[in-house]
């Protein structure tokens, strides 16, 4: 099989590309190396340095491949916020493009990185209960639940959205098969501290290393929903595979456990600096993988303690 990863030389990309090459595809690559690196790219691959804003250039790249793993896009929540515009129409019209692509070429699947922020601030983000004194009392955060009501507050997570119906109305219509993968906070191996994915791990690994204090936005309360990005490389090629998907389905990819900010910090140790919080970040992440588990036969295999000790070693902190 001919596989076409775009956004191959970014951090999930290249992990993806290496591990399809480990069991026998072909793979091709599609990056314009804005956040991607070149180094990133496993030598087997062939790489195509293109932008997927530009139909005329991408779309001959997709002839005679099978399926798509479509990882290209801006995901800084905070950039999008401050730049709408351009974010959009790299995640938007970005999106599109490939799905054509895709669908003018005969593709018969494809599979879509969306992200956790579709889901934005629920509002029913907390379960409650009332105790033996009469007063009403917060539980547990609920997990975020593909059937929940999707209530974006960033343009990103807008973007991701838009981009998840599309896949959906492009395998109404057009017999695509695609597949919508929901990832919450990934981290591991080939990060960028500087770069979109894992934003707190991967800079406080850097600031660690460089023995300046941990930089926190807000109290570090805020919670997140962590998965190694070998858990997420896995969940892709089973979605590849399985027999129980290509319509469309929305499927979460995380760990169903969250962690504080202030506990990353801990495990990876310093000082820390409390700073402002940003707009346009969610407050808590937690996600339910159950579905995951129904459809693709997946369950994350890494916890936390054990992947920020992989990332320290591979920072060599």
């Amino acid at each position: 099989m001919k596989i076409l990863i775009t956004g191959g030389a970014g951090f999930i990309g290249s992990n993806l590309a290496a591990k399809l090459i480990k069991e026998g595809y072909k793979v091709f690559i599609i990056d314009n190396l804005s956040s991607g690196k070149k180094e990133n790219i496993p030598k087997e691959a062939i790489f195509y340095k293109a932008d997927i804003r530009n139909l005329d250039k991408i779309l001959q790249l997709f002839k005679g491949i099978d399926c798509v793993f479509h990882l290209a896009a801006n995901p800084k929540v905070v950039y999008s916020v401050q730049n709408p515009i351009e974010t959009h129409d790299i995640n938007v019209n970005g999106t599109l493009n490939v799905l054509y692509a895709s669908y003018k070429n005969k593709v018969k699947r494809l599979i879509f990185a969306s992200s956790s922020a579709v889901y934005g601030n629920i509002h029913r983000q907390k379960q409650t209960k009332r105790g033996h004194n009469g007063h009403i009392q917060t539980n547990k955060i609920v997990p975020l639940r593909e059937n929940m009501n999707p209530n974006p507050i960033s343009p990103y997570g807008l973007h991701k959205l838009i981009g998840e119906y599309y896949c959906k109305i492009f395998s109404y219509l057009y017999n695509l098969e695609t597949v919508c993968l929901r990832y919450f906070n990934v981290y591991g191996p080939k990060m960028d501290p500087e770069g979109p994915y894992a934003l707190v791990i991967g800079k406080f690994l850097k600031l660690s290393k460089e023995n300046k204090p941990l930089t926190i936005y807000g109290d570090g309360k805020q919670t997140r929903d962590f998965i190694f990005v070998d858990d997420v490389v896995s969940a892709n090629i089973l979605a590849m595979k399985s027999k129980k998907v290509g319509r469309g389905e929305v499927i979460n990819i995380c760990s169903g456990k969250n962690y504080s900010i202030n506990y990353i910090a801990k495990l990876i140790g310093g000082k820390k600096i409390y700073l402002q919080a940003r707009k346009g970040e969610m407050r808590h992440t937690l996600g339910d993988n159950s579905l995951a588990k129904k459809l693709l036969d997946w369950q994350p295999k890494i916890s936390l303690e054990e992947g920020i000790e992989i990332c320290k070693n591979y920072f060599r902190i």
